[in-house]
């Protein structure tokens, strides 16, 4: 007769572990045993998924996760989501967090939110909130966080000391950093044409997406653009299968990058992209993401792949701001190229830019953007990672100046456009520079924390969600395409101006339709 099985509490780790299992298709009974646990518990661990991977990516502390078996709850639910909202917020801007200073903020919460009774936000309140959510420590000074050049040096030692330990060559180390597009923002005379958007910085923009961009320390692999709109599928896809788009495109009400998408983006994308370029160059299946704390971003547990040779590490919240490499000009660079491309593309069409502005589209902008990050190259993101590795070879007589989009170059096309020929300096600087300050994550005022701490929704969002509504969409069949193809191809023909080139694209994607129609013939 076999023993009674001792009872094993497992960590917030462990329970992480089991999932991803459970997601890579482990059976339950089989977990059971190597963890030495009964499968209702194992059931119970997949019942609760979201519940512990939201927990765990809101941590600090990796090791801190890796010891903790609990996620208690506070007595003051509210109070405590709306601090560490607010808390992961002044960590993403690299703002000083003090004891005194969460106390202080600690006890606005409580009263703002119309909570009973007496507060005190003593020292064991602030310990106990710390090891609830795996904070690792909160500085008990009121230095200023960000741009500590101490810190920068520091981390940029600690962390070539790690990619020399993890023996990771630049093909292996990556970063990836979000930020808000305003898509549909053109320029004019006076000031910025944003359509519907209101004023920079204000959060009821319409048009308005999240871009985030990855890309290597060589700048030889850049992954596609990952982009965040509010619609599922907007309007302007139609049929589009968003799958064939030239981003990976993502959908969240307010169009802002959250947990739940990051992870996803990490395990689809990331991780079998990157696996399948380092086996292209004959590299070890082995990477390193760098990232900054924005509340977007889980806990490193939480971004590993399943063999533990793919993993995030975080960039310090007092030096983010001075060395992460897409803030040193990357992103800068990807916009003033889709903006200048937008230019050229309504001069090339002839339009003037009302018209064009109108007709313009998220999924044209979604190609626009893509062909504007095809254009950053290799040695501006290269050169973006100096500060961090500045072993990183770079070719002699590039200047940083001559990759970037300039002012006057801009100008040079505006000149050519109606209305706008006589655009200040000034103001083209500003259309450039519309949105360079414009962060990828919500940010929250205070009266939001609350609202949100209370489990209130965002009526406006859902009614903004609405306009987006698909239309039919419209089949159309091989048959029609294909007298498409010929009417466009008769009509290049007769054209005297037209290059080669642009009619052998045709006549391939006649080609490509026969086939389709050959092989929905032969199986009917």
């Amino acid at each position: 007769m076999s023993g009674k099985r001792k009872r094993v509490v497992l960590t917030i780790k462990d329970k992480l572990d089991i999932i991803k299992k459970l997601e890579d298709g482990g059976s339950s009974k089989q977990l059971a045993v190597i963890y030495g646990i009964g499968e209702t518990t194992v059931r119970d661990i997949r019942k609760n998924k979201e519940k512990i991977i939201t927990y765990a990516s809101s941590s600090d502390s990796t090791s801190l996760l890796a010891k903790r078996k609990s996620m208690k709850p506070s007595m003051y639910e509210e109070l405590d989501r709306a601090m560490l909202e607010w808390f992961n917020q002044q960590r993403a801007k690299g703002n000083p967090v003090s004891g005194p200073i969460c106390a202080k903020r600690a006890e606005f919460f409580f009263y703002a939110l119309g909570m009973d009774g007496d507060f005190n936000p003593s020292a064991g309140w602030l310990t106990r909130f710390k090891q609830r959510h795996s904070i690792r420590e909160i500085n008990i000074r009121n230095e200023r966080l960000s741009g500590d050049e101490t810190a920068v040096e520091d981390f940029c030692n600690n962390f070539r000391d790690f990619i020399e330990q993890e023996n990771l060559q630049p093909e292996q180390i990556y970063n990836a950093d979000e930020t808000g597009l305003f898509w549909k923002c053109l320029p004019s005379r006076t000031s910025v044409i944003k359509g519907k958007c209101t004023v920079p910085g204000h959060k009821s923009v319409e048009e308005r997406v999240t871009v985030m961009c990855c890309a290597n320390a060589t700048g030889l692999h850049k992954l596609k653009l990952c982009v965040v709109g509010k619609a599922k599928k907007p309007r302007s896809f139609k049929s589009t299968d968003t799958s064939n788009l030239p981003v990976s495109y993502f959908s969240q009400k307010g169009a802002w990058m959250d947990l739940s998408i990051f992870r996803q983006w990490f395990d689809k994308i990331f991780v079998p992209q990157v696996r399948e370029h380092l086996r292209s160059k004959g590299l070890q299946e082995k990477a390193v993401l760098l990232l900054d704390n924005s509340p977007t971003h889980p806990n490193e547990n939480v971004l590993r792949s399943d063999d533990g040779q793919i993993f995030a590490k975080y960039l310090p919240p007092n030096v983010a701001s001075l060395i992460q490499p897409s803030d040193q000009g990357v992103i800068a660079t990807l916009k003033r190229n889709y903006r200048a491309g937008l230019l050229q593309n309504n001069l090339e069409e002839g339009n003037d830019l009302k018209s064009f502005w109108k007709k313009l589209t998220l999924l044209d902008a979604l190609y626009e953007i893509a062909v504007a990050w095809n254009l950053v190259k290799p040695v501006t993101i290269s050169r973006a990672w100096k500060k961090i590795l500045p072993a990183i070879e770079e070719k002699v007589g590039l200047d940083f100046d001559e990759e970037d989009i300039s002012v006057a170059a801009v100008a040079t096309i505006l000149q050519h456009t109606k209305g706008l020929e006589n655009v200040t300096t000034e103001n083209i600087e500003k259309w450039l520079d519309v949105d360079s300050t414009e962060p990828g994550y919500e940010v929250l005022t205070d009266s939001e924390i609350i609202r949100r701490a209370q489990g209130q929704t965002d009526e406006s969002s859902e009614n903004e969600e609405e306009e987006t509504e698909l239309i039919p969409e419209k089949h159309i069949n091989h048959a029609a395409a294909l007298q498409w193809t010929e009417n466009l191809l008769d009509y290049l023909e007769q054209q005297g101006d037209m290059i080669l080139p642009d009619r052998l694209v045709v006549r391939k994607l006649r080609a490509t339709i026969r086939n389709k129609q050959k092989m929905t013939n032969s199986s009917q």
